[in-house]
């Protein structure tokens, strides 16, 4: 296999053609941020929290998904990398609810973003909780459109398809075909796309009722209860 030499923050190394940045920088310990970016699931480039700049490049890439190549100049945190990526997280706190992603709160604090530039009481999407299956709550005004939950029910994981993208635009959102109940739709309760969200938009139940303050002995009879009314 043909191999590259780039060079990321004044480091040079080498590495087989077809790397991404974002892999190279990982192998020299460098911690580039992602948000959509899952090591298991195809780089949907969608965040774009991940950009670098590139020697000679007129737009800062995403390095999740943009090949290394020879010779290539690369910096990781610019001033202008920083600048992004604190405007990017600060426009995602001003869409959604970000309350259950610490990672992301992780780097607000990390790049200096306000959670409030664009106002305290800025109106954020609002989505109904649906509580319509025994193992998991979905909480989609928390969800920042990665679809990683999506690439999980799907082709990089589960081939089950029981969610997707619904909607266009602005109204665009992570939903069940025809929008029908989860037990209604061709979930498989594998649990993948729960373990796949990174901001509590799909939260197990046994972790909502443990942050309300239940206790084990409560926690075994809710389940059960709830075992009992799906049969």
């Amino acid at each position: 296999m043909t191999e590259i030499t780039l060079t990321i923050d004044d480091q040079s190394i080498t590495v087989s053609q077809g790397t991404t940045i974002l892999r190279a920088a990982q192998q020299l310990g460098y911690a580039i941020p992602t948000i959509c970016y899952h090591s298991h699931f195809t780089a949907p480039s969608l965040c774009r929290i991940c950009v670098v700049e590139v020697e000679k490049s007129r737009v800062l890439v995403q390095a999740c998904s943009r090949a290394a190549e020879n010779g290539m100049v690369v910096r990781t945190n610019s001033p202008r990398v920083q600048l992004a990526r604190k405007l990017i997280l600060e426009m995602l706190h001003s869409a959604v609810d970000l309350s259950a992603a610490p990672e992301i709160r992780a780097y607000a604090s990390q790049y200096g973003a306000d959670p409030d530039r664009y106002g305290e009481n800025i109106e954020r999407r609002e989505i109904p909780l649906y509580d319509d299956n025994p193992f998991y709550l979905r909480e989609y005004s928390k969800c920042i459109m990665c679809w990683r939950c999506i690439q999980a029910c799907g082709e990089d994981v589960q081939w089950t398809f029981a969610i997707h993208r619904a909607d266009r635009s602005f109204e665009t959102h992570v939903a069940t075909f025809e929008h029908v109940p989860i037990p209604e739709s061709t979930c498989v309760y594998c649990g993948n796309c729960v373990q796949a969200c990174p901001t509590g938009a799909l939260m197990p139940k046994r972790a909502a009722w443990m942050e309300q303050g239940l206790d084990l002995k409560q926690l075994a009879r809710v389940s059960n209860l709830d075992r009992r009314e799906q049969r």
